[in-house]
């Protein structure tokens, strides 16, 4: 199974925001980190943050950051919300095309076992599972914490 890029680029996002903690940031941060599209990333981050996932803060000195705990972000919900469809192959969409051997087929179950399995495995983790490596992961971001006062 591969993951679209709107979803690649919204758990990047995620983890961009989550080594900053409670600091808000820009999405040409965000962008610029990765090198990725500012303008891809922006429709991503309107999405995580209609279903509760980023905190948006407009004026003067805004920006994003996680609306929630890393460890209330499940990486399975996250590619659920991101991926438009998880159909393996054409006979997972009832309204694709029909094969010819659909009725005798396993294949099918043993692709959707699968998909399954892959989905367990992604709701095993969270937003924090991912960062446990914090420290490396704002050095490879060039994402510097300043401390508090």
């Amino acid at each position: 199974m591969r993951l679209t890029i709107y979803t690649d680029y919204a758990l990047r996002a995620l983890i961009y925001l989550g080594v900053n903690g409670d600091r808000l940031c820009s999405i040409g941060a965000i962008a610029d980190s990765y090198g990725i599209s500012k303008n891809h990333l922006m429709k991503i981050v309107v999405e995580l943050s209609s279903k509760g996932y980023v905190e948006s803060v407009r004026g003067h000195g805004g920006g994003i950051r996680l609306a929630k705990p890393a460890k209330q972000i499940v990486i399975g919900d996250v590619v659920r919300l991101t991926e438009s469809d998880m159909f393996l192959v054409g006979c997972f969409d009832a309204a694709g095309p029909k094969c010819r051997i659909s009725p005798e087929c396993k294949l099918r179950s043993v692709l959707a076992d699968a998909l399954r399995a892959f989905m367990k495995v992604l709701d095993s983790y969270t937003l924090a599972d991912v960062l446990a490596q914090e420290g490396s992961l704002r050095r490879l971001l060039g994402v510097e914490i300043v401390a508090r006062g």
